[in-house]
């Protein structure tokens, strides 16, 4: 229990530090942890394949996307932040966030729960790689070349110049 309670405050951390952060970049790079935790979640319930996807999905594709999308729109250093967000956004931020955290903490203590089904056929790791290289890896390679179609065409797009007003 321990463990968990650790994993549960470094990703929590994390994500208030994420949230925290007026850099984009550092918000992006920051929330890595936070998908590192969940990954980890996964481990510790034994679910390997899942905490093996969210790594490889989250932590590295999701990241990946939001950094070059993030360096791709910005103009320049010089461009003007954001302001900081008022006092009452923040206020009405912690009341939906404890608002969900009430009804979540409702739903786990809750004492219904039915008993877990067993499944009859369980799949090992093993065999769901051995299906995606298998008979599944044709798929698998469109729909890789398909994600690195779409992530160039975006890359193209952000990336020409836009054209001056004149006056």
């Amino acid at each position: 229990m321990i463990v968990l309670a650790l994993i549960a405050a470094v990703m929590l951390a994390s994500a208030a530090c994420a949230l925290s952060r007026r850099n984009l970049i550092h918000a992006a790079l920051l929330l890595i942890f936070t998908w590192a935790g969940i990954a980890s979640f996964y481990l510790w319930a034994g679910a390997e394949f899942v905490a093996f996807a969210q790594l490889l999905i989250y932590a590295g594709a999701v990241s990946m996307v939001v950094l070059f999308a993030v360096l791709l729109t910005r103009q320049s250093l010089d461009d003007p932040l954001d302001p900081p967000t008022p006092n009452r956004r923040s206020a009405g931020a912690i009341a939906t966030g404890g608002a969900v955290f009430a009804v979540m903490a409702y739903a786990i203590f809750d004492e219904s729960f039915p008993a877990p089904v067993t499944p009859s056929h369980t799949l090992t790791v093993r065999q769901i790689g051995s299906q995606l290289m298998g008979p599944h890896a044709a798929a698998l390679l469109i729909a890789g070349i398909i994600l690195t179609v779409a992530l160039l065409g975006a890359t193209v797009i952000a990336a020409q110049d836009k054209p001056e007003d004149s006056p």
